[in-house]
């Protein structure tokens, strides 16, 4: 049986490799001229920047797919990030949780105990949520008759639904440093801690609790050993070849046009593209659950070429708002960015000393930016930029302007000219809703037989790791209906 797989980020070639195994005959088709979707790469004047996802956690998504001869080497991280408060106060996050846990006690001058059980809560929660929400179909009934389906319905009063991420943070600390930092944690998938369900804070478990990870080559290894694996799994791959149309008859998918002009026939289509461009290319309709929800936060991002080094910045870095509030509030009601933004600033180089010339460093300099919904990004840009800088400047007591020897810019518009995500969103709809993880899209079309979904649009979400189960769940969907061809 011929699949189609539409789009060669992470998903589709997961997808792609999974399902070529199981002895279909897979070929992928991707509008730009190499695999990676989002992880991507940019480079100039010496320096090299992976130029999406930075964070790399559940590295055991990875490894399973691949064979062991591609296995993907990485370390974990003794320091998960620095952390820059607006008053200038450092705070810097060991990456055993036990560590942490007596370190952040002593900062944020709280009780050791009431950081532990907070994680504790956390991992009940994964442990509940995880065999339901994030590695099964939500939208089949088997899901939820098995003995882990039937638990996690047992358990939803446990998970946090009903309660903001704020609310729990703020019930849980009383030291407004430590509710930020937790806080931090809705930007994963895009989303606004004082709307979005405090189920999410099962995330800094898999921080903390599971740990964080550095890939040995940077983030573009994950793709460049998946498209290796794929190779040589079988898969074919064809770049530069925008999809048109997806074609079907009697409502089943039967193929798809490309941009030249051609037609390429298959038994079956997954499709790693946003969901909404996967239904205006099939002309059918989408479901209005998935039109109405909120799109998740885009991103601006600045790679700079810096001109000297700073001991005291590791991997991550966070020099936060100092009005955490109004910074979503600009994100998601008025559409806008703060004029005192959180910002990321990811150091390569501090691992891989190729990543920038000698005594210089890589930064990959992130804020949370709106979707694109027309604004003047241009002027956006420019005001964001001068933000950043006057921040970093403060913070690190260095004028960081004149040390820019390399600069290059990544906006809302831009991303969703390049991977086809709706509003440039970087994780598909926000969980700005307690209802928001049945709001997505199903791994299968209720519309077109043969029709199925991954990646980041899609259930159970954006992130590497949710992108990866999502290439899981749609390949196996297959592979319990029609049995292996091998």
């Amino acid at each position: 049986m011929k699949i189609i797989v539409a789009g060669a980020g992470i998903a589709g070639m997961a997808a792609a490799i999974r399902l070529q195994k199981e002895g279909f005959q897979v070929s992928v088709f991707e509008q730009q001229n190499n695999p990676g979707g989002k992880l991507g790469e940019i480079s100039g004047n010496g320096y090299r920047f992976d130029s999406g996802p930075s964070l790399f956690t559940m590295p055991h998504y990875v490894n399973e797919i691949l064979s062991e001869a591609n296995k993907l080497p990485y370390k974990k991280l003794n320091v998960l990030c620095n952390y820059y408060y607006a008053d200038g106060e450092y705070f810097s996050a060991p990456g055993e949780q036990d560590e942490f846990i007596k370190k952040a006690g002593k900062f944020w001058n709280i009780d050791e105990s009431g950081i532990r059980k907070h994680f504790e809560e956390n991992k009940r929660i994964y442990d509940i949520t995880s065999p339901v929400f994030l590695e099964s179909s939500l939208h089949k009934l088997s899901t939820y008759t098995r003995p882990s389906g039937i638990k996690g319905i047992m358990n939803l009063w446990r998970i946090n639904m009903a309660r903001s991420m704020n609310a729990v943070n703020k019930s849980h600390f009383s030291n407004p440093k430590a509710v930020q930092y937790f806080n931090r944690y809705a930007t994963y998938n895009g989303s606004n801690p004082w709307k979005a369900p405090a189920t999410l804070n099962v995330i800094s478990h898999l921080e903390s609790g599971i740990g964080a990870f550095y890939p040995e080559g940077g983030m573009i290894a994950i793709p460049r050993r998946l498209y290796k694996e794929a190779i040589e799994a079988g898969v074919k791959f064809s770049f530069g070849q925008k999809i048109d149309a997806i074609l079907h008859s009697q409502s089943r998918v039967t193929g798809i046009k490309t941009a030249d002009g051609k037609t390429h026939d298959c038994d079956m289509l997954v499709s790693n593209l946003d969901v909404r461009v996967t239904g205006k290319l099939a002309q059918i309709e989408i479901p209005k659950r998935v039109v109405k929800s909120e799109p998740s936060s885009s991103a601006l991002i600045f790679y700079w070429g810096i001109k000297k080094e700073f001991p005291t910045l590791d991997l991550h870095n966070i020099f936060f708002s100092g009005d955490y509030e109004e910074e979503f509030r600009c994100l998601f009601e008025t559409e806008t960015i703060t004029q005192d933004p959180t910002v990321y600033v990811n150091i390569s180089s501090k691992y891989d000393r190729n990543d920038a010339p000698e005594g210089c460093e890589n930064w990959f300099v992130m804020i949370n930016a709106p979707a694109n919904r027309g604004q003047d990004w241009n002027k956006l840009k420019a005001q964001a930029r001068a933000s950043i800088i006057s921040k970093l400047s403060h913070l690190l007591q260095t004028d960081i302007e004149a040390l820019i020897a390399f600069e290059d810019v990544l906006d809302p518009v831009e991303i969703e000219k390049r991977t086809g995500s709706s509003f440039g969103s970087l994780y598909g709809s926000s969980s700005n809703n307690r209802m928001s993880a049945f709001f997505r899209q199903a791994n299968f079309s209720n519309q077109l037989k043969g029709l199925y979904y991954c990646g980041g649009s899609v259930h159970p979400g954006g992130g590497i790791p949710l992108c990866l189960l999502s290439a899981k769940i749609s390949s196996e969907l297959i592979t319990g209906k029609y049995g292996k061809k091998c």
